[in-house]
């Protein structure tokens, strides 16, 4: 069958448990050719494409009937098109003829083919028709209010009469659904038509006699679900005749959704065994503190589907001891799909276009299918733990459709997100093939976090470039994060923006550091030892030390351009200084990185040979990921921190040499990339621009010649942040933000008089 609904007032309206039931049957039945018949022009109907939880039409008839679009692609429908275009005079003539009446007020919206008022019902006189018809146009006017002027004999119905007898449609399979006058027309072409509830009072008497009209009780899709009872569409044609539920409800009351699971799994002796993780990062054990005390959750991440080590175990314990509810719910994946879902389609197509080096990205579409593939096993698995009205907090860009899959499964679930990753401005975003269907899925969430305000508002900005927003609720920035003191500053950020009738959260939530962890290392005897060494080793030496993973977004050879620069422009820093550089491996397997190492080993091997000396190496680099625990004997000893990343979401090192140094009282300085959002977060850092060489030169020089009291002025200030806002505040923020959501929304749907806990 063939279903052809207006939008406003019908297809988009009606009771939400109605809306959904439509919704699920033409999604479960690619039978249905749905085609969006709309005043709205082209470019306001964008944004529904972009919601995924409104079905996609087949086809797209808008402007009142004047432009007829596949709905994939938004590309005219040829011969139709192009016959309706030969009849549209242009909008300048329809402008100029109609420029002496009074009353008209031109409608500020997109259209095309047609010229659309305001105007009170009196304006609409006999001579205005009569002025329209010499343009081989006619006047249409509706609900009281809209005035639109449109090629002669061209409407909604008549487009659409066109338009099935172009598809070969039987005329008896095709359903037309809509609430006012301005749908006429689709009524008067001998199709099934249903008026939904609250129709407008006109158009309910134009069709009044019309036997093959139905005038629904229920508004919206609850009217049109009526009209497929009642014409027999239901179990015709294969449609079947039960509407699809909802996914069945688990015992969780949170999910966390992560890509790695909380233990790992390695392979001995053809037995897959699982461990704590031997360096786990504060993030994990975090999200597993609230599980403790006996609180049921799941984890949800996947894991490699090996036929080899026997079936595949879809829950597993995490850790009995301490978190005895807990259960990790994994999801299967092959091989090639972590290959491709992870370490190529994720690194390759989004990580460098988040970062802003989009001319580094490489886009697949058969990459992105694997893609949505995998988030969709992700959502179901999801939708199989969450207990009725859960939380479900998701982490990260590899995780991105997982609220669209989620919240057409599970609409009772609050849906929360953390980008852990920067998040660049629209300018940068846009440039991803799919930016539609991925802001689509992230405004399914009734929260989303990032580091810091720049990002969140960057969303914004994005969003709105997809779908019409509003902002309802912005908050000063002030004075925990910095305004204008730094490249990724702001003083003002969006918190809450409504899209439709949802309203979304909004956070800046820098994550924050475990200093028990910290505190654990320094306490280490071999720790301790190691760092007796350093002092000896160093004892005449000022160090500089920089650790980063092997990336390029995180400007290591910017740095030794600019060490080298600060070498010959200080020659009396010659035996003083060392440059140790400690740049970890990118993950196994990820081959984009190999020309970044050969580059910076050359320019290591340059800067050494031009400047070393007897018992004196200017840079000691290290290709290799070293021991927690190791770093933390180096950050003791360090003089100068620097991390000068060209852009990045939050750096933790800087943290974590804050925290050494403050635990320790010593006086080191962090030069700091402004670029980077601990940067916004961190006051007391030296902040450097990485683009620009002088200035990294520079702020080092600077740092390497700074009093011993601002140094301690300035690490004093930044250890104040990073232990006031530490890794358990940022859980602690988040998840009560997302309560705060998850409240309102049981408010709204909770029946009066009954409790919402």
């Amino acid at each position: 069958m063939l279903l052809a609904t207006d939008l406003d007032g019908t297809f988009l309206a009606g009771d939400p448990d109605n809306r959904l039931k439509l919704y699920q049957l033409i999604s479960a039945h690619p039978e249905i050719d749905l085609v969006f018949v709309t005043g709205r022009g082209l470019e306001s109907v964008l944004p529904l494409l972009s919601d995924p939880t409104i079905p996609q039409p087949d086809y797209i008839i808008c402007d009142v009937g004047c432009t007829v679009v596949h709905g994939d692609s938004q590309q005219a429908i040829q011969p139709l098109q192009g016959a309706i275009d030969e009849l549209w005079p242009g909008a300048q003539v329809i402008e100029d003829a109609l420029s002496g009446f009074d009353g008209l007020q031109r409608q500020e919206v997109p259209q095309e083919r047609r010229v659309s008022y305001f105007c009170e019902q009196d304006v609409v006189c006999d001579e205005m028709r009569d002025k329209i018809e010499t343009l081989s146009c006619e006047v249409l006017f509706s609900a009281g209010k809209y005035l639109d002027i449109l090629p002669r004999g061209v409407n909604k119905g008549t487009t659409l009469s066109l338009l099935v007898d172009h598809l070969g449609v039987d005329p008896e399979a095709v359903l037309v659904a809509g609430d006012t006058l301005n749908d006429l027309s689709m009524y008067q072409q001998s199709f099934k038509g249903v008026c939904v509830g609250a129709s407008e009072t006109d158009l309910l008497a134009a069709t009044e006699h019309q036997a093959r009209v139905l005038h629904a009780g229920a508004t919206g899709c609850g009217g049109i679900l009526e009209a497929f009872e009642h014409f027999g569409f239901l179990g015709h044609a294969g449609i079947a005749a039960e509407i699809p539920e909802s996914a069945s409800s688990g015992k969780s009351d949170l999910v966390i959704v992560y890509h790695r699971l909380p233990y790992e799994e390695i392979v001995e002796n053809g037995e897959l065994i699982r461990r704590r993780p031997k360096s786990p990062n504060g993030i994990i054990p975090t999200l597993l503190s609230f599980f403790a005390d006996g609180k049921a959750g799941s984890w949800v991440a996947w894991s490699i589907d090996d036929p080899d080590l026997g079936p595949f175990q879809t829950h597993t314990e995490v850790d009995t001891d301490r978190y005895e509810k807990l259960v990790a719910a994994r999801v299967p994946l092959s091989e090639e799909d972590v290959e491709i879902f992870y370490k190529r389609f994720s690194k390759e197509a989004f990580w460098p276009t988040l970062h802003t080096f989009w001319e580094r990205a490489t886009f697949r579409d058969d990459h992105w299918q694997v893609f949505l593939k995998v988030n969709k096993r992700f959502a179901e698995r999801t939708a199989e733990e969450a207990a009725e009205n859960a939380v479900v907090w998701i982490h990260d860009y590899n995780l991105w459709m997982v609220p669209a899959f989620l919240r057409e499964l599970r609409p009772d679930v609050t849906i929360a997100f953390f980008h852990h990753t920067y998040f660049p401005s629209a300018d940068v975003f846009n440039v991803l093939p799919w930016r539609r269907e991925i802001i689509g899925s992230l405004l399914q969430c009734d929260h989303i976090g990032f580091h810091i305000p720049r990002q969140a508002e960057n969303f914004v900005d994005v969003a709105r470039g997809v779908t019409p927003l509003e902002v309802t609720r912005k908050a000063g920035c002030a004075p925990r994060f910095l305004t204008y003191g730094c490249a990724v500053g702001l003083d003002e950020m969006s918190v809450e923006i409504a899209v439709n009738d949802r309203k979304i959260g909004l956070g800046a939530h820098p994550v924050g550091l475990d200093l028990n962890r910290v505190r654990n290392a320094l306490n280490d005897s071999d720790v301790q030892t190691r760092m007796e060494s350093l002092r000896k080793e160093l004892e005449d030496v000022r160090l500089i030390l920089s650790v980063e993973r092997l990336d390029f977004t995180k400007g290591i050879l910017e740095k030794l351009h600019a060490y080298e620069r600060m070498l010959s422009e200080h020659p009396e820093l010659e035996t003083k200084v060392t440059l140790m550089m400690v740049c970890v491996p990118a993950a196994k397997g990820m081959t984009i990185y190999e020309e970044l190492l050969s580059q910076i080993e050359q320019t290591v091997g340059r800067i050494n040979g031009q400047f070393a000396r007897v018992g004196w190496t200017p840079v000691q680099f290290f290709f290799r990921a070293l021991p927690f625990e190791e770093l933390v004997a180096y950050y003791t000893m360090a003089d100068v921190m620097w991390i000068t990343p060209l852009r990045d979401g939050l750096n933790l090192v800087a943290k974590e040499y804050i925290a050494t140094q403050g635990l320790t009282e010593g006086r080191g300085v962090l030069v700091l990339s402004e670029f980077a959002g601990a940067a916004a977060e961190l006051r007391g850092a030296i902040l450097a621009n990485p683009h620009h060489p002088q200035d990294l030169a520079d702020t080092c020089y600077y740092a390497l010649a700074m009093s011993r009291s601002e140094a301690r002025n300035r690490l004093s200030e930044a250890f104040e942040a990073v232990c006031r806002y530490d890794i358990e505040y940022w859980g602690r923020e988040f998840i009560e933000a997302v309560e705060q959501r998850r409240t309102t929304k049981l408010k709204k749907i909770v029946p009066l008089g009954q409790s919402a806990a």
